[in-house]
């Protein structure tokens, strides 16, 4: 999970769950609603641009769970600008936090899936694991002012399908969500106490103009942005044995606007 999805309250069915989380004030929040529903939750803090801690997270999920079964690559955050004005420290750490953060934990995960999925096949008992990406309708459409998110979320669809040609034989499913308007505190009307995200130390203002965010919701054909709750539904449709046929693939999640 991470500081994009804001919890209110969630069906969760009584799996055991992994959640890596950066700077993320809500957490104890959502712990507390998965705790409630008696599911078995290890977390700590984790900074997914570090080599070494990226491994350490898959590392963790072996040792705590003895295998690894779903992986979601949710972390993220934007910095827009135009395109004159982006600095190259904006331009690489769109593609660090979408593209590379990914690839080192599916990388991390690699050896276990390859060697578990050789056990299964051998002994008859082949099993599906799951892999789903998080992208945007800006890495499928473009969007003005997010040359740096656009690229770096287009580049995820192509680690998508990539993925499932290279791990289908091992019988992973691995898809993407783009989202459309999310309603976050990323994507709030900026008010006089404009949210912030701290990124390495950097202050990073969040947040949409009030008017911007009106005229993006007035062409969704279903007249709203999404909740948290909707985009994690998304993702669930995924993850779960109904999907096991499915891979490759670039769902939208957007109320209906291309």
């Amino acid at each position: 999970m991470s500081a994009e999805q804001e919890p209110k309250t969630m069906s969760l069915r009584p799996l055991p769950r992994l959640i890596f989380a950066s700077r993320w004030l809500q957490l104890p929040l959502y712990l507390g609603l998965i705790a409630a529903q008696g599911v078995y939750v290890v977390h700590f803090l984790l900074e997914l641009l570090h080599l070494i801690e990226a491994a350490f997270g898959s590392k963790t999920a072996l040792d705590a769970f003895g295998g690894i079964d779903i992986i979601v690559n949710n972390a993220g955050y934007t910095w827009d600008n135009v395109l004159q004005k982006m600095s190259d420290e904006q331009w690489e750490a769109m593609l660090a936090v979408h593209m590379t953060a990914p690839f080192r934990i599916l990388r991390a995960a690699s050896g276990f899936i390859r060697e578990a999925a050789k056990r299964e096949a051998e002994a008859g008992t082949p099993k599906h694991r799951k892999v789903v990406n998080i992208s945007s309708t800006s890495g499928v459409y473009g969007n003005a002012g997010q040359a740096n998110y656009a690229a770096a979320k287009a580049g995820i669809n192509g680690l998508t399908k990539a993925m499932a040609k290279e791990w289908g034989r091992y019988k992973v499913n691995v898809n993407s969500v783009a989202f459309g308007l999310i309603m976050t505190r990323l994507t709030q009307a900026l008010t006089a106490g404009d949210a912030s995200v701290d990124i390495g130390g950097r202050t990073i203002a969040v947040g949409v103009q009030p008017d911007r965010l009106q005229a993006a919701e007035a062409t969704i054909p279903l007249g709203r942005g999404g909740t948290p709750e909707e985009a994690a539904g998304a993702v669930y449709m995924f993850c779960i044995p109904e999907s096991n046929y499915v891979s490759g693939q670039v769902l939208v999640c957007g109320g209906g606007r291309p």
